[in-house]
């Protein structure tokens, strides 16, 4: 080894700690007034693998506000959607199932006697949750993805709407619940003056509770997701990922004018929500224009993650929850799916010399790039390159911004090829500036000189450092490395010192 000293070690990941692997397999169903979904998480305990997930949009709480009962139909597709889940987690092994239902079980004159009767049938016990606990444990979900959100979580239902502080440390503050759920607008008469007025009323005293002093906004919700997919559409945004996908204030007022004045099932045919759903989303996008107007905020963040999100999250020890999501999963993707687990870490260290000066942001990113640079070495040479700029770009990983996942699959797709220049992922490269897609190819060529330098430990073979002017950069080599450093590697050397715009020297 080269003597390079050693700090705390992020690498040093969950999978081998029993209390983590305890939570390999999780099931949870989430009872909503309009959809019931079942996710079975499995692997990364931090970061949330989805083994299994499948949602019915069943309806329950479609036209309570009027009766007081759940939908008739709702209830029959609930019950079969239930059966079937309890089949499927029994097949699976998931055992005991958490199954929490919220507003329209709750507040339905019939809901106890639909709990018996899923439980008669089926074994599975409804835990029926407030709203200020469903706004706590959405919260959690939010946490679950952004351990340091900072602001106000909303939830919207088909009921409800929950409002939850976070505090940017894990905490949890003022909660509260209202019923700005779009089955229950439906109902309020008026037409669209009286909505507009029966909204701003609640919203205002949602406002008292819980402040309106917040500047970010984390949405939660099938809702919210939609029109943030048709924002997606107006703006010609060129990534459909949805979680954390951030709009402005503006961004909201023009896309909530922007679908009043176009034909609902155009919209929907275009980008792929069900009907159910879409019918829902010009009473939720009244809610949402007066969220923006009530709490000023200057960011709306979607988060894919919720109630589901928060249970899980409740499994976990303190210690877990502090963890990076981000590096767990790129942890267990390397464990996984690399030919050699536990060389990105010693190729993170060999590289570490040509980023003294990373924030720690940057430097969480370098470290995940390393942890996956060899994970899609199944693919057909031809497309690997892509294929990591794809599969990381879509991937299901938590605390990792749109921007920020560009950057990943930018230098991952410098770590199979020198040019982008052809890439059918082009349009994704406009959210980078022309500095941070320079920074991701500089990564990338980096690990491509690297992972290929020595197969076993870059650091027996060599020591590679910047100048203090940065403009040159020396790779001393060991008797071993000799023997390593041929004519691919001396190329492949000399394209990163181009990209970085120095001087390559070679010693030894």
């Amino acid at each position: 080894m080269n003597g390079k000293a050693k700090t705390s070690d992020p690498f040093e990941g969950l999978f081998e700690d029993a209390a983590a692997r305890a939570l390999s397999r999780v099931g949870v169903v989430d009872v909503g007034s309009n959809s019931i979904r079942l996710v079975i998480f499995d692997g990364a305990a931090r970061s949330p693998a989805y083994f299994y997930n499948e949602k019915v949009m069943a309806g329950l709480g479609k036209d309570m506000a009027t009766t007081g009962r759940l939908n008739p139909e709702g209830v029959e597709r609930a019950f079969a959607a239930l059966s079937r889940f309890a089949t499927i987690a029994e097949g699976m092994k998931v055992r005991p199932m958490t199954v929490v239902a919220t507003a329209a079980v709750r507040e339905a004159d019939d809901g106890p006697a639909f709990r018996k009767r899923v439980e008669k049938a089926t074994g599975l016990k409804l835990t029926v949750i407030d709203g200020e606990e469903e706004a706590r444990l959405s919260a959690q979900g939010v946490l679950l993805g952004w351990p340091d959100a900072k602001g106000l979580v909303c939830d919207i239902g088909g009921n409800s709407m929950e409002l939850a502080e976070v505090d940017g440390e894990g905490g949890i503050g003022r909660r509260v619940t209202s019923q700005l759920g779009p089955f229950r607008l439906q109902q309020v008469k008026g037409g669209e003056d009286g909505l507009k007025k029966h909204i701003a009323g609640i919203m205002k005293d949602l406002g008292k509770a819980v402040g309106t002093d917040h500047d970010r906004i984390y949405l939660v919700g099938g809702s919210w997701r939609a029109i943030a997919r048709l924002d997606m559409e107006r703006r010609g945004y060129p990534m459909t990922v949805l979680h954390e996908y951030r709009m402005t204030p503006d961004d909201v007022r023009e896309t909530v004018e922007w679908i009043a004045d176009h034909d609902l099932q155009k919209l929907r045919s275009k980008v792929g929500i069900s009907n159910s759903r879409m019918e829902l989303v010009p009473l939720a996008s009244l809610v949402l224009r007066e969220l923006v107007d009530t709490f000023k905020p200057k960011e709306l963040a979607i988060s894919s993650y919720g109630i589901r999100e928060g249970l899980l999250y409740e499994h976990m020890s303190k210690s877990l929850r502090a963890r990076d999501p981000l590096l767990e999963s790129a942890k267990f993707t390397e464990k996984q799916m690399a030919r050699m687990p536990g060389f990105g870490k010693k190729l993170y260290q060999f590289l570490s010399p040509l980023f003294p000066d990373s924030p720690p942001q940057r430097d969480r990113l370098i470290r995940a790039a390393c942890l996956l640079h060899d994970t899609a070495w199944r693919t057909h040479p031809d497309y690997r390159a892509d294929a990591c700029f794809d599969n990381v770009t879509r991937a299901n990983m938590a605390a990792l911004s749109h921007p920020e996942r560009v950057f990943l699959g930018v230098a991952l797709l410098h770590r199979y090829r020198n040019s982008r220049s052809d890439s059918a992922m082009m349009p994704l490269f406009g959210l980078l500036s022309d500095e941070e897609l320079n920074d991701a190819e500089v990564l990338g060529k980096a690990m491509r000189f690297g992972a290929m330098f020595s197969v076993k430990d870059p650091d027996e073979a060599g020591e590679l450092k910047l100048s203090k002017k940065k403009d040159k950069l020396e790779l001393s080599l060991t008797k071993t490395g000799r023997a390593l450093f041929g004519e691919v590697a001396e190329a492949r050397f000399q394209s990163l010192c181009k990209s970085m715009g120095v001087e390559g020297v070679v010693k030894g």
